[in-house]
């Protein structure tokens, strides 16, 4: 292959096509020699390599002529192998661009892809070419029409969230080719993006699509790392989800579904990991960063031969470091302004904001993003813990920022199941936590609020298994959550006792209710309107299968139907979707006009019953005219007065709907042992209710 190179520049890092050739530029600081090699299409031939001469601040560049998008490449990285001096550079094994916006195919594991002899310690060195059995870095070419594509730009509280994999939502849609399932193209298809118009979310955020690793023990076991927090390469869109192509066509798919989910008004969030990357630990394989320069992009031990791991995986980015921290700056800005997402979910967020060792709210990682004029300017969320100490942070980030209220979780599961609590944190989780956000100026939206996400039960499996049941990821069910705050409700598993199944039924009405009625920014998992089960799998992370797929030839269309309901009702209720927090702190007290807490004689709340342990039940006043803000056009946002009936109790309570002051006449709107959203009839200030045990009563005033 004859090309034409000159010294190019080392900025922008990556592969830069311009028309007339490639730019590559890769960043180590410790590094001796890199070389760039050129395959052809089939990933198999060597057509070319060059030596990069030049190095500008710790950058490695060079240009070459002649190249087009299409391009595959890789590198070879030289300087010492001395990981008891933290360096672990191996030039016989092939290096995957971290800056590459196409990543060919996957790992084909093998012994070459470590850079130890394998059945020696990691101190020894591995000769043997990695080349065959790396998937290729692939240049790009970042022309797309977007047309009139807009931003859907969706107010934080006016959110809701639906938290999907790209793979399990389509793959086994009858609807949708079968060609394209579990796809880009799939989630753009005209069927996907209809159901996700007519259930009301705003918002889909995607589980990672960052090109990522399989382990290879979960590969000897016929597994997969389904989920995806394993990443390798933070600007390419993981090739498995591609209908189109490998070497580059991912890309454009992507971009396609993008504009085809705006088009439809809804969002896209990515879930993102930068606090590790696949590599592992010292016994992990070297397929890029780690051959690049080990000692720049991991935060090493006091023992440099060893990670510090507050990830579970084995390593953790140093995003202390600048050039680690430019790597992560680049990436999200590249997917906001390249692929036009809509904002970030950042898995173990808490590894990010850790300066030494601690957590800390004043971060480079928090400081950068803050005065970043694109990353501010999207939707932010944080899983605000990690494994390390002191890494459970909720509460703990800075304005800007929204996080997954695990506290929110934790409290509505333990309520629904009667678990012994105080009724005083589930007014506080049900209003917004503001317990938790209020103090450092945010708003309720700072509360993204979940009963089930990706990690644990669905909603089906939380009200019908009281123990996980993880046999099929080959651990002896040892993997997973064993306190899942759960309940079967009488039986483990499925069951055909009718009393059971009504009451599953009405628990998961329950927790939807409650989860679409509390203040902040529902997340619904996908699926969970349809009643999926995971067989009481926990912990599905390495289930590419049935355990993982929605299975909609299995919907329960009249569970879909209520949360179709439930979620446009929300939408249409201003009072239940605040922007600002209610009056006063704390949110309870005589004298405050916008939300009032009454006992089951219709006397309000008094201090010392927010104390009693274990009250199970009460009933709340929201005033539509006490919200407080303003619309877009400036104009006073006014909303029904509601009245809302809460028993979590095994037994009946008598209610008296309030005086006249609240409201004349109720009309029962919700009633959750019912299962559908209707006018369940007329009632007037005073009268006597029955909230029958676990249930939720909705009135609204007429």
């Amino acid at each position: 292959m004859e090309t034409k190179i000159s010294i190019g520049s080392p900025y922008p890092l990556g592969a830069t096509y311009d028309g007339e050739g490639v730019n590559f530029a890769l960043f180590s600081e410790h590094a001796e020699a890199v070389e760039l090699y050129l395959y052809d299409s089939s990933d198999e031939h060597e057509i070319a390599k060059f030596k990069l001469t030049e190095k500008t601040h710790q950058v490695w560049h060079i240009y070459v002529a002649g190249i087009k998008p299409g391009q595959l490449y890789g590198y070879r990285v030289n300087g010492p192998y001395d990981p008891a001096q933290g360096h672990r550079f191996n030039p016989h094994k092939l290096l995957i661009d971290p800056y590459a916006k196409a990543i060919s195919g996957t790992v084909k594991w093998n012994d070459a892809l470590f850079a130890y002899n394998i059945g020696d310690d990691d101190l020894s060195i591995d000769t043997t070419d990695s080349a065959p059995f790396v998937p290729k870095s692939v240049v790009t070419d970042d022309k797309f029409d977007w047309g009139n594509d807009n931003p859907p730009r969706i107010p934080m509280h006016q959110s809701v969230i639906y938290e999907a994999h790209v793979k399990g939502f389509t793959a086994m849609h009858p609807d949708i080719p079968e060609e394209i399932r579990g796809s880009y193209a799939a989630m753009a298809h005209p069927v996907a993006i209809n159901y996700l118009k007519e259930l009301g979310v705003t918002a889909v955020e995607l589980l990672p699509i960052h090109h990522f690793l399989t382990d290879r023990h979960l590969k000897d076991k016929g597994l997969a790392n389904y989920w995806g927090y394993n990443s390798i390469g933070f600007f390419a869109p993981d090739v498995r989800y591609s209908a189109s192509g490998t070497h580059g066509q991912q890309v454009f798919e992507f971009k396609e579904m993008v504009k085809a989910l705006h088009a439809a008004g809804i969002e896209v969030i990515l879930d993102v990991v930068y606090n590790h990357t696949g590599e592992g630990n010292e016994m992990g394989p070297t397929l890029s960063f780690r051959g690049i320069d080990n000692a720049s992009y991991y935060r090493l031990a006091e023992d440099p031969r060893y990670y510090m791991d507050f990830t579970g995986t084995g390593n953790t980015l140093n995003s202390r470091q600048p050039n680690v921290l430019r790597l992560i700056m680049d990436s999200l800005r590249y997917w906001v302004q390249e692929m036009h997402v809509d904002g970030f979910r950042f898995d173990l967020a808490s590894a990010l904001a850790r300066e030494l060792h601690d957590v800390d709210k004043l971060s480079s990682f928090f400081d950068v993003i803050h005065q970043d004029p694109v990353i501010s300017q999207v939707k932010l969320i944080a899983e605000p813990w990690d494994i390390g100490e002191g890494g459970y942070q909720v509460g703990e980030f800075p304005p800007g920022w929204a996080e997954w209220n695990g506290k929110y979780r934790d409290c509505i599961r333990d309520y629904w199941i009667g678990a012994d609590s105080m009724i005083a944190e589930f007014a506080n989780r049900l209003t917004g936590s503001s317990d938790l956000y209020r103090g450092d100026n945010r708003t309720p939206s700072a509360s993204v609020n979940f009963i089930t996400a990706h990690d644990g039960f669905t909603l089906h499996d939380l009200v019908s298994y009281n123990d996980k049941h993880n046999e099929a990821n080959g651990e002896d069910n040892n993997d997973g959550e064993s306190h899942n705050r759960s309940w079967n409700c009488g039986a483990e598993g499925p069951t055909d006792d009718p009393a059971v199944n009504s009451l599953r039924e009405k628990q998961k009405r329950n927790m939807l209710v409650t989860l679409f009625l509390s203040q902040g920014v529902p997340m619904l998992v996908a699926g969970d309107e349809q009643g999926r089960t995971q067989q009481g799998n926990n912990n599905a992370y390495c289930q590419d299968n049935e355990i993982s797929w929605l299975d909609w030839n299995k919907a329960d269309s009249t569970l879909l139907d209520f949360t179709k309901k439930l979620i446009h009702f929300r939408r249409d209720h201003p009072i239940f979707c605040r922007r600002k927090w209610f009056q006063g702190l704390p949110i309870r007290g005589a004298g405050v006009d916008d939300i009032v807490w009454f006992l089951p004689d219709a006397s309000e709340m008094d201090d010392h019953h927010w104390q009693e342990d274990y009250a199970r039940s009460l009933a709340v006043f929201l005033n539509g005219a006490g919200i407080r803000s303003v619309d877009t056009d400036g104009k006073k946002i006014v909303d029904a007065n509601f009245y809302l009936l809460f028993n979590a109790h095994w037994e009946d309570v008598t209610y008296k709907l309030p005086s006249e002051n609240y409201g004349t006449s109720w009309c029962k709107i919700l009633d959750t042992n019912n299962d559908t959203i209707e006018d369940f009839g007329q009632f007037a200030a005073g009268d006597t209710v029955l909230a029958p045990s676990r249930s939720i009563l909705l009135f609204q005033s007429k």
